[in-house]
C-alpha cells in the first residue's frame, strides 16, 4: 500500500513540474546575466530525494518480512509427522469445513454425510441452543449482536464459511470429539465427553489465497 501510496505521489509531481515549468518565464536572468535561482525546483528535487528513500526503506522492509505461508505449512507437517496422520486436501469453496467433517466421518464412522445435510445440521442445533451460541454471534464492527436466524440461514443456505460454532455443534450431533491442528497453537478441541471416534482436522490461516482453510487429517 505505501508503495502504491508513493507512485500515486510520484506522479503528482510530475504534474507539478509541469505546470511550474509552464509558468516558469522563458528566460529569466538576473541583471548579472545569471540565471535566478529556482526554489521551487530545488524544493520538487528534495522531496523526490526523500520519497525515493522512503521507496527504498519500504523494499527492504518488504524484503525482510517472514514466509507465513512456509513457516505454516513446515510447522503443520512437522505436527502431522509426530501425530502420525496425513492430509487429505479439501477443496478451498467456503464449504471446507462441512467437507473436512464428511470426510472425517466417513472414514472414522463410516457414515456417508453431505455437506447440505451437515449445513442443515449445524444450523440446526445452534437455532435450538440459542443461550450456547449467542455470545459467539457479537459483530464486533457493528458493536450489536447479529440475528441468529439470519445467521443459520446464511449457514444453511450459502457458502458462508464455517467456524467454531458449527465445529461445537457437529460434535453434539454426532456425539464425539472434534480436534483441529493448527500451526503455533495448541490443538483446538472440542466435545471431549463424546462416545464416539474422534474427528481430526487441521486449520490454515495463511496457506491458501482465499484465506482460512480446514483440511482432513487421515491416519498415516
Amino acid at each position: 500500500k505505501l508503495l502504491a501510496q508513493l507512485e500515486l505521489d510520484s506522479k503528482n509531481r510530475e504534474q507539478e513540474k509541469i505546470t511550474a515549468k509552464q509558468q516558469q518565464p522563458q528566460q529569466s536572468q538576473s541583471e548579472g546575466g545569471k540565471k535566478k535561482r529556482n526554489r521551487q525546483k530545488e524544493r520538487l528535487a528534495k522531496r523526490d530525494a526523500a520519497i525515493q528513500q522512503m521507496k527504498e526503506e519500504a523494499s527492504k522492509e518488504a524484503s525482510v518480512q517472514p514466509d507465513l505461508r512456509a513457516i505454516e505449512l513446515a510447522n503443520i507437517a512437522e505436527l502431522c509427522k509426530a501425530a502420525k496422520l496425513r492430509e487429505f486436501d479439501i477443496l478451498p469453496d467456503g464449504h471446507c469445513l462441512f467437507a473436512s467433517i464428511s470426510d472425517q466421518l466417513k472414514t472414522r464412522h463410516n457414515k456417508d454425510i453431505s455437506v447440505p445435510v451437515l449445513r442443515s445440521k449445524a444450523a440446526d442445533h445452534i437455532r435450538k441452543n440459542p443461550d450456547t451460541f449467542a455470545p459467539f454471534l457479537f459483530d464486533e464492527d457493528k458493536m450489536e449482536m447479529r440475528d441468529i436466524k439470519s445467521y443459520t440461514d446464511e449457514i444453511e443456505n450459502t457458502a458462508l464459511w464455517g467456524g467454531d460454532m458449527e465445529i461445537m455443534a457437529l460434535s453434539k450431533e454426532y456425539n464425539c470429539p472434534i480436534s483441529v491442528m493448527m500451526s503455533g497453537r495448541a490443538t483446538f478441541r472440542v466435545n471431549d465427553e463424546g462416545e464416539n471416534p474422534e474427528l481430526k482436522l487441521v486449520y490454515y490461516k495463511s496457506s491458501y489465497g482465499l484465506g482460512e482453510h480446514y483440511n482432513s487429517l487421515r491416519d498415516a
